[in-house]
């Protein structure tokens, strides 16, 4: 029988009362363990107060950022109401007192096109309004334009020639730096046409412009999937070859669109237009020249008619006021329209410079 006792819980050599003493003083920490122990526990309680000081700063940046969205956002719509109130009751006062005789001016400013600035509605409204009114000494069509839609402006120059049968106030047009193809067109409806020296005036042609791309659809290697009934349907198309029949058609459109404009012109200046046969090749001429040509009868800006018709420079604009937003947002397509030579009208036949 061996003289070595076992422990029944530790499944090995029971241990003396003076080995049991050893091996407890071994395990009791010295002094400077604890030291170092309640080090560790300092540090941990530091690295917390340092994350959750940290969770607080981003709390505070996240709240003044929502706080600064917040008021960017209010201004933004602070800036659209003032603005619209601006337009809607403050841009049509001039600070004309109601019995002073005054010139009716309209303005055709920029592209013409029935979602634009420039729209058969617009200019309409405002001629009714200047022409109904009783002191507006005359109508004025104020115009700087390059042109656009060979409607909008048959719709203005009907309109035109409709008021004049209704009675003897004088409609004018005023040229400023350009009134060329589609304005051209509403002012030669004028019973007179005013431009400065430099102003271009003319362009009387029809223009439809696009791209043909069906080789480089080919080198993309991209199948166009078009699917018609009508085998002109999609004549059109720039990834689409145009046959022979098709352009000599489409010319004739275009044939058919420049005589009405020049059916026009004739008839409202009348015998004023000189026999030149470049009148109306497309050529746009200066305000000096577009006077020997007929096209103009007297150079002068807007000033210097009211100065002569009423003593003074007296004007009120009768143009209906447009949505700065819409505004802005059809001026921005429309110039990024022009430089990716792109269409941004529904017409693709227009009365306008290229």
């Amino acid at each position: 029988m061996s003289d070595d006792r076992r422990d029944d819980w530790t499944q090995g050599p029971e241990l003396s009362r003076e080995e049991r003493a050893r091996r407890n003083a071994a395990a009791t920490p010295r002094d400077g363990e604890t030291g170092d122990a309640d080090t560790v526990r300092l540090a941990e309680v530091r690295m917390m107060d340092r994350w959750i000081g940290g969770v607080l700063n981003e709390q505070r940046r996240a709240r003044r950022w929502k706080i600064f969205f917040r008021l960017l956002f209010a201004s933004i719509v602070i800036a659209s109401l003032c603005l619209s109130a601006y337009a809607m009751f403050l841009a049509q006062d001039d600070g004309l007192s109601a019995d002073r005789r005054h010139l009716g001016v309209v303005d055709v400013s920029g592209p013409i096109d029935a979602d634009g600035q420039a729209s058969a509605e617009r200019i309409i409204e405002g001629l009714q309004r200047a022409w109904k009114d009783p002191d507006a000494e005359a109508v004025v069509l104020h115009v700087n334009s390059p042109g656009g839609s060979p409607v909008q402006s048959q719709r203005v120059y009907d309109e035109i020639r409709y008021l004049q049968e209704q009675g003897d106030k004088p409609i004018l047009a005023v040229i400023e730096d350009i009134g060329a193809s589609g304005a051209y067109y509403m002012a030669s409806a004028a019973d007179r046409i005013y431009a400065s020296p430099a102003s271009l005036v003319g362009s009387i042609g029809v223009i439809s412009a696009g791209f043909g791309l069906q080789d480089a659809i080919d080198k993309v290697g991209v199948e166009r999937r078009v699917f018609t009934a009508g085998e002109n349907k999609a004549f059109m198309d720039p990834f689409s070859e145009i046959t022979p029949t098709q352009r000599d058609f489409w010319q004739s459109v275009l044939n058919t669109t420049h005589r009405q404009f020049i059916d026009a012109v004739k008839a409202g200046r009348g015998d004023r237009l000189s026999d030149d046969p470049t009148l109306f090749s497309g050529l746009i001429w200066t305000g000096e020249q577009a006077r020997s040509l007929g096209l103009v009868d007297e150079i002068g800006n807007l000033e210097q008619l009211s100065r002569a018709r009423l003593g003074e420079v007296s004007l009120k604009d009768y143009t209906p006021s447009l949505d700065p937003w819409t505004l802005v947002s059809n001026r921005l397509t429309s110039a990024a329209a022009h430089w990716l030579g792109l269409s941004d009208t529904a017409s693709p036949v227009r009365y306008q410079l290229p």
